[in-house]
């Protein structure tokens, strides 16, 4: 069976298919300025791994990522001997891998060189690591280990991660073999499971804020050791479906990409959640702080096609106010999450965006929301006074196998309504980083009222998209109804680009609680008086049963080429 066919079908029965991946994330001490782009060396995106360090020893660097046909984004990592592939997760803190122990169906499909358990050095305890919303969910359990991790060219000793030895967890399935998240350590279930065993239990958060810089999540430990540049990184997904756009996403840490003003981002304080909130419970040593969660940011509105559309009218779960605010001032907030293949939103705003492009969704919510392929739709979302859109070629997909005239608007669907611990009402996932260079910006996570975090945003949207997406169609239907696609492996040394054996080594300063300028902190989900969370941070997921076609395909596909 040829390629192309092979795609197509998998978009006709997989038409919003969604990774499911943790949310967790790093950070560094640092001034209270906005970041600023400065002198760096940039490392290649593909073929070969090497760092330089400039005169400050400030690191940066970016590596390329890895697409299987836009639903699954992956950047290359070596953990001790081995160098595979992990799904990158901005929703969600914790990095892990599958181990040889690990034999269910998910793990014996993902095809890449599990870590070896023999190997494992035990940091402390296990986790349990679950994914999903209410609809959906899955699983990922296994020691924590400790192991030095390369990443883009810079080696960290000693870094804490999840050897998986037993998961349902579809992220394992398509070219990778974990989820690198890059979540704030308050979300990272992995070092609360350190702190636990040494510090046999903590009533208080001190040793868990104490500790982030040496059991943190990985680029939160480069963030607070001031081993960046900057204390951020910045994520550009390629497009490889509908349109192929050329070249591999970017990965780029300690900076923003070369070429990239910070002038030309629009930049937003993250979201803070105070204990009443499922935030972190505020260290002895900093009682009047407020941590950040998640990378969530407030949303002034929703449009479609240039039409703001009403706010949700849907009561969220549970107590979400903050101290001083009443129902009517609760803001609207958006998770931004790579770890999501969709964009997901309030069911009664997501069933007015479908109304408005499809008219026979609006007259009949039980059917698909179709509507001509060569008509361009632009969701957007006011972030800080500023409109930044999803473009038409990521709003739209294939309904059926060889039709490329009538097309789906199925990126966008509904997900759970806020709660303690997850205020956010969207999740704008891989469509809206397709259409938008982010970067995330950690600040100052010991103190954030000193520097706090912020995210950045700058549309990559051409002014002619629309036409862009008319051609497109145009040469799908001369082609019998398919459209243009493909995937690309991330650059590990197991696929088709080697990766440089070397890598500049960092060390981290040991913390300690009674020098809190030198150590990192951050909120936590559902975190109270012990340094474990509660609950696992929500995530988007896909089905089992879809995601195992997924693999197949995959699999059937590349042994075509």
């Amino acid at each position: 069976m040829h390629a192309s066919t092979l795609f197509v079908i998998l978009f006709a029965l997989m038409p919003s298919l969604a990774l499911a991946l943790p949310h967790d994330l790093l950070r560094r001490e640092t001034s209270s300025r906005t970041p600023e782009v400065k002198r760096s060396m940039e490392l290649p995106m593909q073929r070969r791994r090497s760092v330089t360090l400039d005169k400050r020893g400030g690191y940066s660097g970016s590596t390329g990522l890895g697409d299987f046909l836009d639903l699954f984004y992956t950047v290359p990592i070596t953990i001790g001997n081995t160098t595979t592939a992990v799904n990158i997760d901005t929703g969600s803190s914790d990095l892990w891998v599958t181990s040889d122990a690990c034999i269910t169906k998910q793990c014996l499909s993902t095809g890449m060189r599990p870590y070896p358990a023999k190997s494992i050095v035990p940091a402390g305890g296990s986790v349990n690591l679950l994914y999903g919303d209410s609809l959906t969910g899955t699983h990922a359990s296994g020691p924590v280990a400790l192991d030095t991790a390369i990443l883009a060219g810079v080696s960290l000793a000693q870094q804490p991660f999840a050897a998986i030895s037993d998961t349902n967890n579809t992220s394992v399935m398509n070219g990778a073999n974990g989820i690198f998240g890059l979540g704030f350590p308050s979300g990272s279930q992995v070092q609360a499971s350190v702190v636990n065993a040494k510090f046999n239990n903590p009533a208080t958060t001190d040793e868990f804020i104490s500790s982030s810089a040496n059991y943190g999540p990985l680029v939160s430990r480069l963030a607070m050791a001031g081993a960046l540049e900057q204390p951020m990184f910045s994520i550009m997904l390629q497009r490889d479906t509908i349109e192929v756009s050329g070249g591999q996403g970017d990965l780029t840490l300690g900076k923003l990409p070369d070429g990239i003003d910070n002038s030309s981002l629009t930049w937003v304080p993250v979201r803070l959640y105070d204990s009443k909130q499922g935030g972190l419970n505020p260290p002895t040593f900093a009682p009047n702080e407020v941590y950040p969660l998640r990378w969530e940011v407030v949303i002034d509105g929703v449009f479609i096609d240039g039409v703001q559309l009403p706010q949700s009218t849907i009561s969220p779960s549970g107590e979400v106010r903050a101290k001083g605010q009443t129902s009517s001032t609760v803001p609207t907030s958006a998770l931004i999450d790579t770890g999501n293949s969709l964009v997901r939103g309030p069911l009664d705003v997501v069933n007015s965006i479908l109304s408005s492009v499809s008219p026979a969704f609006a007259a009949n919510k039980g059917v698909p929301a179709t509507f001509p392929c060569a008509t361009p739709h632009t969701l957007s979302f006011q972030i800080g006074g500023k409109q930044f859109s999803v473009d038409p070629r990521d709003f739209v997909s294939q309904n059926q196998t060889g039709d490329a005239t009538t097309c789906i608007a199925n990126n966008v669907v509904s997900t759970d309504p806020p709660s303690p611990g997850a205020l956010f009402s969207w999740s704008l996932g891989d469509p809206f980083f397709k259409s938008n260079l982010v970067a995330f910006y950690y600040g100052n996570l010991t103190n954030p009222s000193v520097d706090p975090p912020r995210i950045g945003f700058m549309s990559m949207v051409p002014s002619n998209a629309g036409d862009l997406l008319r051609q497109e169609v145009n040469d799908a239907q001369s082609a019998g109804g398919v459209f243009e696609s493909t995937s690309q492996a991330a650059p590990t040394a197991t696929g088709s680009s080697a990766v440089s054996a070397q890598a500049t080594s960092l060390s981290v300063p040991t913390a300690s609680a009674s020098a809190p300028a030198a150590v990192a902190s951050v909120g936590s989900t559902d975190q109270k008086n012990n340094a474990k969370p509660s609950s696992a941070p929500r995530v988007s997921t896909e089905t089992a049963l879809a995601s195992m076609f997924c693999s197949a395909v995959f699999w059937i596909l590349f042994s075509t080429l």
